[in-house]
């Protein structure tokens, strides 16, 4: 019976011959269009293996179809976060603010990317974005990357190759995708030593792991996660002077990318850039779509010998970044150069919004939900941050309880995606990080999920 089931299978030229086929074959190359096909007859034979009957010519061909829409059509889609994490990985962290978008579109034609448009000689990426980090942090000078984690490898590729570098214990993180700072260190080609306890780490525990092989410090704020209780940490400015001392590198993973003052927020102070800058670190590293509100990128300013010692490296040029996001990063460092920052970055203007404004918003959406009878309520909440920033942080919001029929992932599913929070059997949204701009689109989203579980409840009945 198995070899009949696998004599039932079409042959390609056959799948070839039929309808949803002709139809990529018309849309697609021709070898892409085969391979897709010999991909299904493939996953086909695997069903037979176990134990299903096999499937008929027009549901491979109508399969292949199905998989050539959804793995050839689609990227990334704009989507409507309504669960009111901030800096939502899954989503992709920071929203960009207008005049990002608008400056990264300017930039995706030819653009002035290394040209001195005054003398017409060729200039450095860099520029783009190094003075304005500078007056913003008070470095020297300053790099970019494509991503924090590409930085600090970067930083310790080219300051600390071959040598040894110093961490505490209490600071070996993971950073999220299962990537630990460990890992980044020896891809390096440092070596690493640890020092002091998970808990407790002082000076002198510094001072005793110094050697003749010893090349850098380096100091990771630990941005996703928090040790209370009976703990001590080094401050940054006396791990300055112990690195001057023994003539060393300090390197500081800051992480979050912070250049306001989060406790002004009603937050939790998160170290800022500036801060660490003033400490006295040859280097500090951090995000650009975290708190600072940008593109993926990873910063990295400090000292300018540090700087021209890792910029001249080889991997600078593996990990340089492309105009698109310097475009990007470029006008969001412009936004908080004129003071714009807390009205104009998504991120902030999300972080600043009041609890009671929350609330007016939430009832007069409700309101209007209400008046297309979607019986939705409203219930006290929280929003956070996220990103693996300020965590056990939280902001008082509004959530909107939405009735038990419109799910999660029905709202997902639309034409217009939206990610919402869930609670036991309840689907919550939270208007904190949904624009004003966007609020009728997420109210017709929501309507039409309930229209589309309604259909499907009656299909089911009938």
């Amino acid at each position: 019976m198995g070899d009949s089931r696998y004599r039932a299978l079409p042959s390609l030229d056959c799948l070839l011959r039929l309808k949803p086929s002709k139809e990529l074959l018309h849309r697609y190359r021709r070898e892409a269009v085969v391979h897709l096909l010999r991909g299904e007859l493939e996953a086909a034979r695997e069903r037979i293996a176990s134990g299903e009957m096999a499937p008929a010519p027009d549901s491979i061909a109508a399969a292949a179809a199905a998989r050539a829409q959804e793995d050839w059509e689609s990227g990334p889609k704009r989507l409507i976060n309504a669960t009111g994490v901030i800096l939502h990985t899954a989503a992709g962290r920071a929203p960009l603010s207008v005049k990002a978008i608008a400056a990264m579109e300017e930039a995706a034609a030819y653009s002035n990317l290394e040209m001195d448009l005054k003398t017409g000689a060729r200039s450095s990426r860099q520029d783009h974005v190094r003075q304005k980090l500078v007056a913003l942090t008070g470095a020297e000078s300053a790099h970019v990357t494509v991503n924090a984690a590409s930085a600090v490898l970067l930083a310790l590729a080219a300051l600390a190759r071959g040598r040894e570098v110093l961490i505490s214990r209490g600071q070996l993180v993971e950073i999220g995708g299962g990537f630990r700072v460990p890992v980044i260190l020896r891809q390096s080609g440092a070596r690493l030593v640890e020092v002091g306890t998970t808990n407790r780490t002082r000076v002198a525990d510094y001072e005793a792991a110094i050697s003749p092989r010893t090349g850098a410090i380096l100091h990771v704020h630990a941005s996703n996660f928090r040790i209370s209780g009976f703990t001590e940490n080094v401050r940054l400015e006396a791990l300055a002077e112990l690195a001057r001392r023994h003539n060393l590198h300090l390197i500081s993973d800051n992480g979050s990318g912070a250049l306001l003052d989060t406790a002004s927020f009603g937050l939790t102070h998160e170290p800022m850039v500036q801060e660490a800058v003033a400490a006295g670190c040859d280097l500090v590293a951090f995000s650009g779509d975290k708190l600072l509100g940008g593109p993926q990128s990873g910063l990295l300013v400090g000292k300018r010998t540090a700087i021209e010692a890792l910029a001249r490296h080889p991997l600078a040029r593996a990990l340089r970044p492309d105009k698109i996001m310097l475009a990007g990063l470029s006008a969001t460092l412009a936004a908080y150069l004129r003071n714009e920052s807390s009205s104009t970055i998504p991120v902030w203007n999300m972080i600043s919004t009041r609890g009671e404004q929350l609330a007016l918003r939430a009832a007069e959406w409700r309101k209007r939900a209400l008046e297309r009878q979607l019986e939705v309520g409203l219930l006290d909440g929280e929003s956070t941050v996220g990103g693996g920033s300020l965590p056990d942080e939280a902001m008082p919001t509004t959530l909107i309880r939405l009735p038990k029929e419109i799910t999660a992932n029905a709202l997902r599913s639309g034409d217009v995606s939206v990610l919402a929070r869930t609670k036991g059997n309840r689907t919550l949204l939270d208007l904190r990080t949904v624009p004003a701009h966007q609020e009728d689109e997420l109210l017709n989203a929501v309507n039409a999920a309930k229209l589309r579980q309604a259909t499907v409840i009656d299909s089911a009945a009938s």
